[in-house]
């Protein structure tokens, strides 16, 4: 037998037994650590910038919110999240900000396509949406 059969087969058992712990495992394995990568590319992408930091808020599991402050000042909300197979990142007004933000879809690549060159790009894309 195969390595790859009995995992499957892992898997249908795992799923028969307890379908929510067996999502919860596969998403624990699969693709929390790809958004953490997400995160890490966002944070990297901006670390020599002293003026730009990313504040955690407003984070769930499957969501990491981030406020945009630049010298400090809230200016938007930066939204990365995991959505069929592809990394999707949004950019938000916040309340408060004197900033707006143009609409605009988020921006999205398969999983593959995550790398600190797609990060840049696609932050460079969703900064320019914002003006006073």
């Amino acid at each position: 037998m195969s390595q790859a059969r009995f995992a499957e087969q892992c898997d249908r058992l795992s799923q028969e037994v307890d379908k929510t712990l067996f999502d919860r495992l596969v998403w624990e394995r699969t693709e929390a650590p790809v958004l953490a990568g997400l995160v890490a590319l966002a944070h990297a992408a901006l670390e020599d910038r002293e003026e730009f930091e990313l504040a955690e808020e407003g984070a769930t599991t499957t969501v990491k919110r981030f406020i945009l402050k630049v010298h400090g000042n809230r200016v938007a909300a930066l939204a990365l999240r995991l959505v069929d197979g592809q990394a999707e990142l949004a950019i938000q007004p916040i309340e408060r900000s004197p900033y707006r933000v143009a609409a605009g879809a988020p921006l999205a690549t398969p999983f593959a396509g995550i790398d600190a060159a797609w990060m840049a790009a696609s932050l460079n894309e969703l900064f320019s949406r914002i003006a006073r």
